[in-house]
């Protein structure tokens, strides 16, 4: 072949790569050298292409036309779920090529298949020339994810391109050295340095420089000036404790979210030995965002009544429409709207106890489902319950329908607020969610010990509780209950994973995806029941049988993953799989509420780019390792 055709052969070869992630990304002259080192093979179909019997892989391969079945061997290989579909630009088998093993799968011919393929040897040369392969080839859903998400920037952030994002670092915001004085300094200094340098807070540090203490201009007027106390006295007597620091390197989401969640005002950002090295308002925060977090919070804590608190609501939405446009990952997004969503809440709750006598009863307000694991999306409805505490010398009856009629109205804010009241009637109003610590214990034994279908449904929802207000003692007391009775039952924990594995990826053996689920929403796929669902439901099972407190979905799996032997790439892998899914779901519900549509869960996957494709693709096939483990661990 001449050099004129070769050439043409090698950029017709590029042409085709730069359409798909990784390629469209890749160093010019390492997408040169990948297409004139490649070969065009050809594979008929049910071809035998790669199988475990072929021994090292000792050639990469870039799918160019037609599908090829990947099916995992031995016996897993009979289940239905271990097989999956690969298309035009992706490769395989990446993990068996980069470290020099046997395959794990079956790679067959559907049709007719054309593959480049390129030599083990030119493969980590390439590694080597190329770090956008390299990442992708040893990281390759976090490799798609931060490409996604970059996209997804792209389309929601030209009003925002001239703006500090909420990931910049603590140490990109921090403008000037932070103003710190000792615990014995006197309090009149202290004001003094505050008005001459015009800062709205003094951080108290000591002989190590770590911060101790923070006083304020509120603390001003509330423990000096209306207690009358004197300005002579040491400020450590008036200062408050423990103030909430961050490293410099966590970024301004971070700093937002501690605020939102404890209610402050202020951030403390120190270095790797604890010592201040700046401070971080919402004033900081107000600039860079160019959103009301501050006036969020003001609205919130001085609201007096509902219209209030529903500005409130819709502007926790607009903010983290703007996280969402600045590229902030679901997680936080998702996690940010909880903390917010809580500190609305807890207002409503304040408001309504000033209408109603709950003097004397110990009791707390408790979350399920969603805003219990710290992960509402844009659309939610509510999922709360009450439990509380009835001494022997209480009537209890009296004592619950004190806690209805103030749980009925709750409820009725919260739904005026935006939290739409529960179809299911899962709300704090229903009798039969407002229990002593007793009888929700007594409840868990009953669905633990009886697990019939209800019970293992009530077990998806109520197991992941949280307290937002009242006695928070009391939730810990159930969580423990709780653990105690799971792990001495693995009898239920087996039921729960035959019903979390009875709902498989919407993964197709021929085509992508399943989309046929539901026949009134034909092309479509439910990403919250085929998608985090399927990551919520075994992180859920994980917690349970391995003793972690937490509820959040992704801590749990980080929690649960060293005591089940997992190592942190594979927990690493199924947490951005599932924060991808959740960032599809939030970008969808925005979609269809700016279009006047109540939000939903139903994407088409045929609307999605290629990196979208792809990394769906990769998520769902996270979610069925999850549930090949589950089957394993139970021997299902």
């Amino acid at each position: 072949m001449n050099n004129s055709a070769t050439e043409m052969l090698v950029s017709a070869t590029i042409e085709f790569l730069r359409s798909y992630p990784p390629f469209d990304r890749m160093e010019p002259e390492a997408l040169q050298f990948l297409g004139e080192h490649v070969k065009l093979a050809y594979y008929p179909k049910d071809a035998l292409i790669i199988s475990p019997e072929s021994g090292v892989v000792r050639v990469f391969r870039i799918l160019q036309r037609g599908k090829v079945l990947a099916r995992q061997a031995g016996e897993i290989s009979l289940m239905e779920h271990s097989i999956l579909t690969l298309g035009p630009g992706e490769g395989f088998p990446i993990g068996s090529v980069t470290a020099q093993r046997s395959s794990t799968n079956i790679y067959t011919a559907l049709g007719d298949v054309f593959c480049y393929e390129l030599s083990a040897d030119d493969y980590f040369v390439l590694m080597q020339k190329s770090p956008v392969f390299n990442i992708f080839c040893t990281q390759y859903i976090a490799s798609l994810l931060s490409q996604s998400r970059q996209q997804l920037q792209m389309q929601f952030s030209q009003r925002v391109a001239e703006q500090q994002t909420m990931n910049s670092p603590l140490s990109s915001i921090i403008k000037k050295e932070p103003l710190s004085v000792t615990p014995d300094t006197f309090v009149r200094e202290v004001v003094g340095l505050m008005a001459a340098r015009s800062i709205g807070s003094m951080i108290v540090v000591d002989d190590e420089q770590q911060p101790i203490g923070i006083f304020t201009q509120s603390d001003v007027l509330k423990r000096i000036v209306l207690p009358g106390a004197s300005l002579d006295i040491p400020i450590r007597q008036v200062m408050s404790l423990d103030p909430h620091t961050l490293p410099l390197a966590a970024n301004a989401y971070d700093a937002a979210l501690v605020m939102a969640m404890h209610g402050v005002r202020h951030v403390l950002a120190v270095d790797e030995g604890g010592r201040l090295k700046g401070v971080v308002s919402e004033r900081d925060l107000f600039t860079l965002q160019r959103v009301g977090l501050r006036q969020i919070r003001q609205t919130i804590d001085s609201a007096t009544n509902i219209d209030m608190l529903l500005q409130a609501s819709h502007d926790v939405r607009q903010l983290s429409l703007n996280m969402l446009a600045q590229g902030v990952g679901a997680e936080q997004i998702t996690q940010f709207i909880s903390a917010l969503n809580d500190t609305l809440t807890r207002r409503i709750i304040q408001l309504n106890l000033d209408r109603h006598d709950l003097f004397g009863i110990e009791w707390a307000w408790l979350s399920f489902g969603s805003e219990g694991r710290d992960e509402q999306t844009f659309s939610t409805d509510q999922d709360n319950g009450i439990v509380y505490i009835c001494t022997d010398i209480m009537d209890r009856e009296h004592t619950q329908l004190r806690l209805l009629e103030f749980a009925r109205d709750v409820n009725s804010d919260l739904d005026k607020c935006g939290f739409p009241l529960c179809v299911g009637n899962i709300m704090a109003s229903n009798p039969a969610l407002c229990l002593t610590l007793e009888e929700w214990e007594e409840k868990f034994d009953n669905w633990i010990r009886t697990p019939e279908p209800e019970a293992l449904l009530n077990a998806t929802i109520f197991f992941d509780f949280r307290p937002l207000f009242g006695q928070y003692n009391l939730a810990d007391r159930m969580r423990l209950s709780l653990l105690r009775q799971t792990r001495n039952n693995p009898l239920f924990l087996r039921m729960l994973v035959e019903n979390a594995v009875g709902v498989l990826p919407p993964l197709g053996k021929i085509r992508d995806f399943v989309t046929d689920a539901d026949p009134e929403h034909p092309g479509t796929i439910d990403l919250k029941k085929f998608g985090s669902r399927l990551f919520i439901d075994a992180a859920r099972i994980f917690a349970l049988a391995h003793d972690v407190p937490a509820t959040n979905t992704v801590q749990r799996i980080k929690l649960a993953a060293p005591l089940m032997n997992v190592s942190h790439e594979d927990a690493a892998a199924t947490i951005d799989a599932f924060n991808f899914i959740q960032l599809l779901r939030l970008r969808h519900q925005h979609s269809e509420q700016t279009q006047g549509r109540e939000g939903d869960n139903l994407i088409r996957p045929d609307d999605l780019n290629e990196v979208e494709r792809r990394i769906l693709k990769e998520a769902f096939r996270q979610a069925r390792k999850l549930q090949q483990r589950l089957k394993l661990d139970y021997q299902l």
